[in-house]
């Protein structure tokens, strides 16, 4: 008897391997950098280093911001410019790489930094006080090149 069951179960594995099996959804493109300008960090009039900076100004640039990149360029940031100052709120949602925000007010001082930001979360990053600028740099960042809250920034568009 178990010599009639070995046909079936050869066909129902045929049967099965043959079906279509869905075909993978592609990735998103990776968005490139664009080098939009330069960012110094500046400590008591000294210029500690200096970045390229891709500049976030539009309503769907800061939307987009970092989501779907899995780099940064080495020495570069993100830039994300505001009308006013004000308490500023962002999230790592659909963005692959752990970040560090530098929130940073009108007077280009940085008055906050969030540090290594988790990826895929829907968690808000709030800054703790009133900012113009925020600057996203990757996580652990402020970290290994030692810029805390109260360094200042000079930033320029190409």
């Amino acid at each position: 008897m178990k010599y009639h069951l070995a046909p079936l179960i050869l066909l129902i594995i045929l049967v099965s391997s043959c079906q279509n099996s869905p075909e993978p959804t592609p990735a998103a493109p990776e968005i490139p950098f664009r080098v939009d300008g330069s960012l110094d960090f500046v400590r008591v009039g000294e210029t500690l280093l200096s970045l390229d900076i891709e500049i976030a100004d539009t309503d769907s640039l800061r939307e987009r911001g970092m989501m779907q990149r899995t780099s940064f360029p080495p020495e570069s940031g993100m830039l994300f410019l505001f009308d006013h100052q004000e308490i500023r709120q962002f999230w790592m949602g659909n963005t692959p790489l752990s970040l560090d925000l530098l929130f940073i007010s009108n007077d280009s001082t940085i008055v906050d930094i969030a540090k290594y930001a988790r990826p895929y979360s829907d968690e808000p990053i709030v800054g703790g006080a009133p900012a113009q600028f925020v600057l996203e740099v990757p996580g652990g960042f402020a970290d290994t090149r030692g810029i805390v809250e109260g360094d200042q920034v000079r930033w320029v568009r190409h």
